[in-house]
């Protein structure tokens, strides 16, 4: 395991935390995702205060890291590989301000990289529409309840139901079929 004083912070919003643990739970290097809240301004929210759009929070993930395995960047890029970055209205089936897409950065170096990839992903033509993902600075980030942790291995039916109706994966055979 992982010396935690090694460890470096990523925190990502892709709509519906269920469906963005898996992707970085099973990273080479990562060591802990949590899902959570942040972005917005009411200490502690609960799933349904952010869900009625009263917090200014999104739905995201902390991904805990080892840098001396996997780089912040390549988590960045796996990142972009999960969401819709083109859509202002949140993510796939998935509406509202709670489930847009963002890349909270702690760092200047995390500000650096994260720029430099969306930089080379809207140059890459892979998306017709603009990019609107945020990338801004990190602030508190909240716990979700522990329902919601490690969703996808909890609840393994149910997740995959959602994961395929909600339209994610369907997108991500368009427009990332090389990554798959």
């Amino acid at each position: 395991m992982a010396n935690s004083s090694n460890l470096e912070r990523a925190t990502f919003a892709g709509g519906c935390f269920w469906c963005m643990v898996h992707p970085f739970d099973t990273w080479p290097g990562v060591v802990k995702v949590t899902s959570g809240y942040t972005g917005g301004n009411k200490a502690n929210p609960t799933y349904e205060e952010v869900c009625r759009g009263t917090t200014g929070h999104a739905e995201a993930v902390e991904v805990m890291f080892d840098p001396e395995i996997t780089s912040y960047r390549a988590l960045v890029d796996r990142f972009w590989q999960e969401i819709d970055p083109t859509d202002a209205g949140g993510q796939f089936v998935d509406r509202g301000n709670s489930y847009r897409s963002a890349i909270f950065y702690h760092s200047e170096e995390q500000q650096k990289e994260a720029r430099a990839s969306l930089e080379a992903l809207s140059a890459s033509g892979r998306f017709h529409d603009p990019i609107v993902t945020e990338i801004v600075p990190a602030g508190p980030f909240y716990a979700a309840e522990e329902y919601h942790q490690d969703f996808y291995a909890r609840n393994p039916a149910h997740y995959q139901r959602y994961r395929q109706g909600s339209g994610r994966d369907h997108f991500r055979q368009r427009h990332w079929p090389d990554k798959l």
